[in-house]
């Protein structure tokens, strides 16, 4: 496995499932900013219709779906139709992503802590989901809230010292300075 986070902002994403796995999912691609979501399934759960809103388009998708997408979640399927869904997808060049069908998957979504623009994984690359998510949980606790206002403040500061043309050594150099001076870190 290879780490790297992908800015959903700029990417289209197509999410094809209608139940608890697909509405899990929705809530985490929202919360990461997908702006370019579509929601694809006939028969959508309530929750899903709450989360989805005006992504959510009840029918099965088409080939053309996923010639606009780069990135396809499929949750809710069996494994059959997973298999075509993924096999079609891939086709288009998507990357595709099976909930609970790691062989089906080009990648896994980690167990996540975000703290506004501080996102913090945790992978077992598929092999124990449950270890992932304790680790998380033991991280989240660690990383409270304040985080997203630290990660803000950090990040104005940054750009103030690249606007008077400071070099990357020297903003890291005042990076690592005002952390330690805001005793951030043990």
């Amino acid at each position: 496995m290879f780490p790297m986070l992908a800015d959903l902002t700029r990417l289209p994403v197509l999410l094809i499932g209608g139940g608890g796995q697909a509405e899990r999912r929705c809530q985490l691609l929202k919360e990461a900013g997908a702006a370019r979501l579509r929601v694809l399934t006939p028969s959508p759960s309530d929750a899903l219709i709450a989360l989805a809103g005006e992504a959510l388009e009840r029918r099965e998708p088409v080939p053309e779906d996923f010639a606009a997408a780069r990135i396809v979640f499929v949750a809710d399927c069996e494994r059959g139709k997973a298999e075509a869904l993924a096999k079609e997808a891939r086709a288009a060049g998507c990357f595709v992503n099976v909930e609970d069908m790691t062989a089906l998957c080009d990648f896994h979504v980690p167990a996540m802590v975000r703290r506004g623009d501080l996102v913090i994984t945790v992978s077992t690359g598929g092999r124990s989901p449950a270890l992932a998510r304790a680790i998380r949980d033991d991280l989240a606790a660690r990383y409270e809230p304040e985080w997203a206002a630290r990660v803000a403040a950090i990040g104005t500061a940054r750009d103030a010292w690249r606007a008077e043309g400071l070099s990357l050594p020297e903003i890291s150099a005042r990076s690592a300075a005002l952390i330690a001076e805001k005793g951030w870190m043990p």
